[in-house]
């Protein structure tokens, strides 16, 4: 492996803590109960870790830094942690913010765990150094192209804000609508109103209209004016990206927020283990557990095992990626290449599609899965 310049660490036995740098957005414009949800799972993790005896007897600390969704922070806090001493950087929630903490780790020799984003370009060339646990948006995006196609719907419109992240969710649904017969209709949230989106969906006779936008705003107007619109009362909204997962997203729309089809990487059932992260987590966040809370967990669940079995230099730890076999909350944790991915990736993510049930908008349904 071609190791570019970096901070060494040594190892230590003198009890002093081993040092894991998170980054995490928990100010606006990040999506801060992202952030609070995968807080909580890396911190449970730690400290599960140190209450079972640490890394080779050394007590597991997290750096965390928050990033409020802003790529140059980010990048300015992995250099910091690399100056700091940490062995690895874990987490990042949004994916234009993961992929400059990504180029940033790769330039400095920094192992990366990328806990929640999904950009399949988090860096512009192949790099050993970076691993992902959350599935490539091609792939996410792809399954729930499959749900809307076999709900009905080849005749979507997405309404969509200026964003890498945005831009290419758009690309994927529409080239993969396009192989198979349906159409994607583009409308720039720059230059309308919700209402007139309300009047574009008419115009163009779409089935579903898709949030590509951010949450609350313009999300939750937008689904107020689709909702309030008799002439869309067929109309499905959807938010791929996953923006009713959380709670404040009923809290702010009630029953207009029900049944709105979302990306979820959960499994059908929770592993044994899985079920008793769930019951901490609750307790934790007084609330359930989001999935993004699970990938908190794994993260550190996955670092805690490379660093036991491989010790904490960092080109040892960047090396041991295609060897990891970890079980997670969510599965059997293992990265492998995936073509067209510039980093390591566990392949297997369980995806879902979901969405709360209008009978119990608290409760999540499954529509799909993959």
């Amino acid at each position: 492996m071609n190791t570019p310049p970096s901070t060494p660490v040594a190892e230590r036995t003198d009890g002093s803590s081993v040092r894991i740098g998170a980054l995490v957005p928990l100010t606006r414009p990040g999506w801060v109960e992202a952030g609070q949800h995968l807080l909580a799972g890396l911190k449970l993790a730690v400290r599960e870790v140190n209450e079972a005896g640490g890394i080779l007897g050394r007590p597991l600390e997290l750096v965390v830094r928050d990033t409020a969704a802003d790529p140059q922070r980010a990048a300015a806090a992995v250099d910091e942690l690399a100056r700091l001493g940490v062995v690895a950087v874990a987490g990042e929630y949004h994916s234009v913010v993961a992929r400059a903490a990504a180029v940033r780790a790769d330039a400095l020799g920094l192992p990366f765990l990328c806990s929640s984003a999904v950009l399949d370009a988090l860096t512009e060339q192949p790099t050993e150094w970076v691993a992902r646990l959350s599935p490539p948006q091609s792939r996410g995006w792809q399954v729930y192209a499959d749900f809307l196609l076999g709900a009905g719907h080849s005749r979507i419109a997405v309404a969509a804000q200026a964003s890498v992240y945005w831009a290419s969710g758009t690309r994927i649904l529409r080239d993969y609508f396009a192989s198979r017969g349906g159409t994607v209709i583009e409308l720039d949230m720059s230059a309308l109103t919700p209402a007139a989106v309300c009047d574009e969906l008419v115009d163009h006779r779409a089935t579903a209209l898709l949030l590509l936008v951010g949450h609350p705003e313009p999300a939750v107007p937008l689904v107020k004016s689709v909702r309030s619109d008799q002439r869309l009362a067929e109309v499905l909204i959807g938010a791929p990206a996953g923006q009713p997962e959380f709670a404040e997203w009923a809290t702010l729309l009630g029953d207009d927020g029900a049944a709105i089809p979302f990306l979820r990487y959960l499994p059908e059932r929770l592993s044994p283990l899985g079920a008793r992260v769930e019951t901490a987590l609750c307790e934790r966040l007084a609330e359930a557990p989001s999935f993004v809370a699970f990938e908190g967990y794994d993260t550190i669940a996955v670092l805690a095992d490379v660093l036991r079995a491989h010790g904490t230099d960092r080109a040892r730890t960047a090396e041991s990626w295609p060897r990891v076999a970890v079980e997670g909350t969510r599965g059997k944790i293992q990265f492998s290449r995936t073509p067209g991915i510039s980093v390591w990736q566990w392949a297997r993510t369980p995806v879902q599609v979901v969405d709360r049930d209008p009978g119990e908008p608290d409760r999540f349904r499954i529509l799909h899965a993959d």
